[in-house]
């Protein structure tokens, strides 16, 4: 038999090892601050490019400098799906990244949906690595 959990009732989950517990990661539909509406791009090629997310908890043997409630750049693809949590403060979604794949570090949430400077060719985007801040 199969459990399929799409939410878990808890009053507060923790990362273990160095590992990291993220939040508000956005896969979907987004909007940018001119109010131009971008549709999800997730499994497509240009949908290939690092995310950010919240920090919701830092395992013990993390001693990265970032805090919980800073943002953090997750390289593409090292995080896992997302889990529903009901607690105390509402419902959230949590993904589990490596600490070895985070590649920046924000105070201030994302402004903008687009991370960077795309370059696009036909149905594929390629970034650069300096129009990205580092830890």
């Amino acid at each position: 038999m199969t459990l399929n959990i799409n939410k878990i009732q808890v009053k507060k989950i923790k990362a273990i090892g160095n590992r990291v517990l993220v939040t508000d990661m956005n896969f979907g539909e987004q909007k940018t601050s001119g109010g131009i509406v971008l549709t999800s791009d997730d499994g497509k090629s240009r949908g290939i490019y690092p995310r950010w997310g919240k920090v919701y908890d830092k395992g013990p043997d993390n001693c990265d400098d970032y805090k919980i409630g800073q943002w953090v750049l997750v390289e593409h693809g090292r995080w896992t799906r997302g889990i529903g949590l009901e607690t105390n403060d509402g419902d959230i979604e949590v993904r589990m990244v490596e600490a070895e794949s985070i590649l920046a570090v924000s105070d201030e949430p994302p402004s903008e949906a687009n991370i960077a400077k795309e370059y696009t060719h036909g149905d594929s985007a390629n970034f650069r690595p300096e129009d990205f801040g580092a830890v």
